[in-house]
């Protein structure tokens, strides 16, 4: 019986369905995890979702794309280990110095901090498609071209990190630290049930709450898609500064970005656009236009508005999907060596204050190497069977030396696995290798 109360209280907080008594704490240390808590809800969404789309009849997925968003997943929870004890640095401080003080009433606190969060997400999301150099970040979250919960869980590793001095100004109007820190996550997790076709419109709710179908325009490729809908729980903000558009029932939402790439890669679609700035910085005439290069919109360009003219944007009406086809084994496979991969990130967190930074390091580098070479196989990268080779029997190496998990049994059965694993890949690579040796000779 407890453990189905808990169960549905993890359940409850991907519906923002939370008591204010239970989700309020004096201190951060305090405040749960989650959006970690939630993970086993999120497969068991993604997996009813299929289900009702087979249902109907519709693929409302493609493995090689979920798969990609689950990589982005799986990093962006990595590095936010690392990053966390900078995203609210100098919170405390103006705390301090706040001008409200709503500590005597919990309440007042809890709903401030819902408010709070909500009202910078807005903000933080618009900067995010309005500043270059931060949309060079959240585009990964645009780079889907199926659109179900998994697009939800496709974030950059960076992305949090650019919310610095988005938050703290809250410090100053007397939220507390600790009801930011659990709206944050309440509000995220509210949005994963947003990306979904599956549900319609829902009446009345429409007025107030971001709902699958503002989120779907928010997703678009579509011209009259760009630039809207930016709010996480609610949709009030963009209705009161001008963001808002409703989705058309006349026109059928393409997704992705407005210049696809057609790549599954994860390591690829994390960086590439940062290149794509820097290259357009470079081509600018003057030192003036070179810098509005990274903080104008990434529309923009010498003599336009600051976001460009929307009227010479390319407006995206239809479009293949990038959909390689890889063999049902490597697609077994991928799946495979992606929720093991998913076991030792959750190894990485459990034991995060105990590892050394170089450990830390470690984990991580081994985390960026997986969910990149996983999603390469399915672009049939020339250099993948060398780098899984490398990738699994340096797990090998590392396991031989020291434990993982702290439980000899599943360190026994994980370092099997990455062996046999090098294995398939061996003979593959000597191949790539001895035809990269004879065309180097000629």
């Amino acid at each position: 019986m407890i453990a189905m109360d808990e169960a549905l209280r993890r359940l409850g907080t991907l519906f923002y369905v939370v008591s204010p008594r239970a989700s309020s704490f004096s201190t951060v240390e305090e405040v749960p995890n989650y959006i970690n808590e939630a993970i086993p809800w999120f497969f068991v969404i993604m997996i009813a979702e299929e289900l009702c789309g087979r249902v109907q009849g519709r693929q409302l997925g493609r493995m090689c794309d979920n798969v990609t968003s689950l990589g982005h997943a799986t990093l962006y929870e990595s590095v936010k280990l690392l990053t966390r004890w900078f995203e609210m640095t100098g919170y405390l401080w103006l705390y301090e110095y706040r001008l409200l003080d709503l500590e005597s009433s919990p309440l007042a606190v809890w709903f401030a901090g819902f408010l709070a969060a909500d009202f910078v997400y807005y903000w933080f999301h618009r900067a995010s498609h309005e500043v270059s150099l931060i949309w060079a970040w959240h585009q990964v979250h645009h780079s889907h071209e199926d659109y179900n919960v998994t697009v939800a869980l496709r974030q950059s590793m960076f992305q949090r990190l650019f919310a610095l001095g988005f938050y703290q100004p809250m410090a100053l109007l007397g939220v507390p630290l600790p009801a930011i820190c659990v709206h944050f996550q309440l509000n995220l997790l509210a949005q994963f049930v947003i990306h979904t076709e599956l549900v319609g419109r829902l009446g009345a709710l429409e007025w107030v709450l971001n709902t699958p179908s503002h989120h779907r325009v928010h997703h678009g490729a579509n011209k009259y898609c760009l630039d809207k809908n930016y709010g996480g729980f609610l949709i009030i903000w963009d209705r009161l500064f001008g963001t808002f558009q409703a989705e058309r029932d006349e026109e059928e939402i393409v997704y992705g970005l407005v210049h696809q790439p057609q790549t599954s890669n994860v390591v690829w679609l994390q960086f590439f656009y940062i290149h794509n700035i820097v290259r357009k910085a470079r081509s600018m005439s003057t030192w003036g236009d070179f810098f509005r290069a990274f903080v104008c919109g990434p529309g923009w360009l010498p003599g336009t508005p600051r976001l460009g003219d929307l009227e010479t944007f390319p407006d995206v009406r239809g479009r293949a999907k990038h959909d390689p086809q890889i063999p049902l084994w490597q697609k077994g496979y991928t799946g495979t060596h992606f929720f093991v991969a998913l076991l030792v990130q959750q190894v990485f967190t459990f034991h995060f204050e105990l590892l050394s930074w170089a450990g830390r390091a470690a984990f991580f580098g081994f985390l960026l190497a997986t969910m990149g070479n996983i999603t390469a196989m399915y672009d049939a990268w020339r250099w993948a069977p060398l780098v899984e080779v490398t990738r699994c029997a340096s797990y090998v190496a590392f396991a031989s030396t020291s434990g993982v998990s702290g439980w000899a049994g599943l360190d026994t059965a994980l370092a099997t696995f990455y062996a046999v694993s090098s294995l398939v890949w061996l003979s593959p690579s000597l191949s790539l290798i001895q035809k990269g040796f004879k065309k180097k000779v000629m």
